[in-house]
C-alpha cells in the first residue's frame, strides 16, 4: 500500500504547478493533502480535483482561503470522519479520516505559529488537547496512519540550522518534547525514521534566502503510526524533483493492503 501526504499550500495553486499530472503516475492507495486553502464549491473542474479512480473526501475551513484538509482513496471506506469534536478542528478544518475495517488513515493539519506569539499560543493549546484525542486513540483496537504537517522538528537531525532556530515556533523544546512524549509514552512511531537515518531529509524550505536551492531546510511533515504497523513499513521517499508548494510529498510504503 502506497500513501502520499502533501501540504499543497493552496490545491489549486499546487494544481497549476502540475501536481496532478505528477500524481497520476504515483500509483498512490492512498493521498492526505493539506492546507488545501478551497472550499470544495470552489472546485469547479470536477475531473482535476476528483481524479480518476479515487474516492475523494474534502474537509474545508469555515473561513475562505484557509486550512482545510482532504483525503483521496482508491477502495472505498467504511467510514469517513471529518473533524474531531472540538472547534479548533471542526472549524478550521484540521483533520479528515477515513476507516477500512481496523485500520485509520488520517489527513492532519496541526496550526502554525509562527506569525505572532498569539497564533503560537493557539498552537500549543491545539498541541495539548489535540495530544488528548491521540492517546485515546492508542487505546482503541485500532491502527492508525496519520499523515500531515504537523509543523514540528522532532531532533537536530531534522532541520538545517538547529541552534539559530531555537525561539523559533516549530522547533522550541516545549514543541518538541511534545514530540517525544507522543513517540515514547503515547506510542506512536515516525513511520519514516524506521526507514531512514539520515541526515538533511526535509520537506519543508522557507520562500527566503535560496533556502530550497541551498537545502536549508526542515522536516515537519510525517506518517504517524501504531506500533503494530511499525515492521510493515518498506520504503520511505521525499518527491524533490519538481515543486508544486513550499512543502514536498512524503511518499510511503508499506506491507498492507485495503
Amino acid at each position: 500500500m502506497r500513501v502520499i501526504t502533501a501540504n499543497v499550500n493552496g490545491i489549486r495553486a499546487a494544481a497549476k504547478k502540475g501536481f496532478f499530472d505528477w500524481l497520476n503516475r504515483q500509483k498512490a492507495d492512498v493521498v492526505c493533502l493539506q492546507e488545501t486553502k478551497a472550499q470544495e464549491h470552489q472546485l469547479d473542474d470536477g475531473s482535476l480535483f476528483y481524479p480518476r479512480g479515487y474516492h475523494c473526501y474534502y474537509f474545508d475551513a469555515e473561513k475562505k482561503g484557509y486550512s482545510g484538509v482532504a483525503i483521496y482513496t482508491r477502495n472505498k471506506p467504511d467510514k469517513i470522519v471529518t473533524g474531531l469534536g472540538w472547534d479548533h478542528v471542526d472549524r478550521e478544518g484540521r483533520w479528515i479520516q477515513v476507516d477500512f475495517g481496523k485500520l485509520s488513515i488520517a489527513s492532519l493539519y496541526l496550526p502554525s505559529g509562527s506569525s505572532s506569539e498569539a497564533r503560537q499560543v493557539n498552537k500549543l493549546k491545539f498541541m495539548d488537547h489535540f495530544l488528548t484525542d491521540l492517546k485515546a486513540m492508542r487505546r482503541k483496537q485500532r491502527d492508525y496512519i496519520i499523515c500531515g504537517d504537523f509543523n514540528i522538528v522532532h531532533k537536530e537531525i531534522d532541520i538545517k540550522n538547529w541552534k539559530s532556530n531555537q525561539k523559533n515556533s516549530g522547533c522550541t523544546p516545549e514543541e518538541r518534547a511534545w514530540l517525544d512524549t507522543l513517540f515514547d509514552k503515547v506510542g506512536f512511531v515516525d513511520a519514516f525514521r524506521r526507514v531512514n537515518q539520515k541526515p538533511d531529509q526535509y520537506t519543508w524550505w522557507s520562500n527566503r534566502g535560496n533556502a530550497r536551492a541551498n537545502n536549508v531546510g526542515w522536516r515537519i511533515d510525517y506518517q504517524i503510526i501504531t506500533p503494530g504497523l511499525k515492521d510493515k513499513v518498506l520504503k520511505a521517499r521525499i518527491y524533490k524533483d519538481k515543486w508544486f508548494s513550499d512543502h514536498a510529498p512524503l511518499i510511503m510504503d508499506y506491507d498492507l493492503k485495503l
